[in-house]
């Protein structure tokens, strides 16, 4: 690893954008704001999305895809939505460019070109969704609709960071459509728990479910549930959403159905969705100075078998053992490579591997094939153990396991260890500058106390858990009564 890769402690900003780079995740583009993500990094993505294709569709959802482009008058129409996303919008003015009479080398906007509506591009996908959902439902029978689409969204952000924050970027968004409000309600409790469940049995991330206050709720929705992790830096992230848009967007675009009385009702709505910003957060939740740490769940190669060999002799005699023990791990599902190269030493490669976060590196030797064992060393403790080749698949299986276990206990423990109960706004502020984390704290339920908070700290109410203990206190601002603690923190 290069003495110049800084550590968490120096520059925790320039730790984690520099970790993705030389990691071969992604990369900043020639297009400001946009990134390339590159294979290793589309690698992790697409086990994400295998992954949360499979629990949507196992909860009943089924895939389609809609336009990029948004007439502006069809994403005017829902007026709290319009005007949360508009500072953020790309829009479309012209379809053509032609070339400058001035300048033969160079192009201009053609002026003839000019369309008879702009176009958004999507920085979220409601108003076309519900504009077409109005075609598609006339009665209770055409009801559930339960879709879901992968696709990109632009939302124009001025300061972007790899993941977290790009002028575009990749995600899911479900969009489902429902009788009654009950109904609509429990879809959107649901998704929460496909998205929590997500989180911490695959990513290893610990996350908090709950609640987003007035100011902090999707635009257009009636309420926004939330999952709400902690990075290693104290700041915390918002790692996926569910909405509960009533029947908002129903109105909107006049989506009315028959009910079974035959009377008609405005259609009841949810929307929800995930994004690469997830990227970010596998990388902040569990890497280290000696770069990536992945979950076995989500590493692209869980095990990599590394020969150890002096002459072609040796390294054949060698790959045939590997070769083996290969097909026996990829017989048990486990994905594998065997980095046989004569352009690298098996020390860079050990390096490279690490910092890649590849979560099992298996050596093998000339000393270790006269044994019948190979060396096994776990990326998350970087423990060493010496392993007998008979029933090595079986305890790569089992280890695989202790270390998606381990990741995510160690990852807990951190989280809780950050949740610092404050009663005071001095206590507050000095909490927040010293430590970080999530400060659970009394406030008044009002948005002015909130947005002052916010002005002078920085620090948002991340979210109001779900199944929150009742406590009599007086919210640290204002001293006004209040019933029950919420987490603030500094957020990405």
């Amino acid at each position: 690893m290069s003495k110049q890769f800084p550590t968490r402690a120096q520059d925790y900003s320039a730790w984690y954008n520099e970790l993705i780079v030389k990691a071969d995740m992604a990369e900043h583009s020639a297009v400001k704001g946009c990134m390339v993500i590159k294979p290793y990094g589309y690698a992790i993505w697409e086990k994400m999305q295998q992954a949360l294709d499979k629990m949507f569709k196992d909860t009943g959802h089924v895939n389609a895809y809609f336009p990029l482009f948004v007439p502006k008058s069809l994403f005017e129409a829902e007026e709290k939505n319009a005007e949360g996303f508009a500072k953020e919008c790309a829009v479309v003015t012209h379809y053509r460019l032609k070339t400058d009479p001035d300048n033969k080398g160079k192009l201009i906007v053609d002026p003839e070109a000019k369309l008879t509506e702009e176009l958004v591009v999507r920085p979220t996908s409601e108003a076309i969704i519900w504009n077409t959902y109005k075609g598609w439902i006339q009665s209770y029978r055409d009801l559930p609709i339960l879709i879901n689409q992968w696709a990109n969204v632009v939302r124009w952000e001025m300061r972007t960071r790899l993941f977290l924050r790009t002028a575009e970027f990749l995600w899911q968004e479900g969009h489902t459509a429902h009788a009654t409000r009950e109904e609509a309600i429990k879809e959107t409790e649901q998704m929460l728990e496909v998205y929590a469940h997500f989180a911490e049995n695959f990513m290893a991330m610990p996350v908090v479910k709950g609640i987003k206050t007035a100011n902090e709720r999707f635009a257009g929705a009636d309420e926004t549930y939330c999952i709400e992790a902690l990075m290693q830096d104290g700041k915390a992230l918002q790692a996926g959403t569910s909405h509960f848009l009533g029947q908002n967007f129903a109105k909107a675009f006049d989506v009315k159905f028959a009910n079974k009385d035959g009377k008609l009702d405005y259609v009841w709505a949810t929307s929800w969705g995930v994004s690469t910003r997830l990227m970010g957060a596998l990388v902040m939740t569990h890497s280290d100075d000696q770069g990536l740490v992945l979950p076995p769940k989500l590493a692209p190669i869980q095990v990599v078998i590394v020969p150890i060999y002096k002459g072609e002799e040796q390294l054949a005699q060698i790959s045939e053992k590997a070769e083996q023990i290969k097909k026996s791990l990829l017989a048990k599902g486990i994905s594998v490579k065997y980095d046989d190269r004569d352009t690298q030493t098996p020390g860079w490669k050990f390096a490279d591997y690490e910092f890649k976060g590849v979560p099992v590196r298996i050596a093998i030797g000339p000393r270790d094939l006269a044994n019948g064992t190979v060396e096994v060393a776990r990326r998350d403790t970087k423990e060493k153990k010496v392993y007998a080749m008979d029933g090595l698949e079986e305890q790569v299986e089992n280890l695989l396991n202790e270390i998606q276990q381990n990741l995510y206990q160690r990852a807990l423990d951190f989280r809780n260890a950050n949740i610092h109960k404050v009663d005071s706004y001095e206590e507050f502020k000095k909490v927040l500058d010293e430590k970080g984390g999530f400060l659970a704290a009394h406030w008044d339920g009002t948005s002015e106390t909130e947005q002052q908070i916010k002005d002078e700290t920085k620090a948002t109410i991340r979210c109001i858990p779900l199944n929150n203990k009742q406590e009599e206190g007086k919210c640290i601002l204002t001293g006004k009564p209040s019933k029950q603690r919420v987490l603030f923190a500094r957020a990405y």
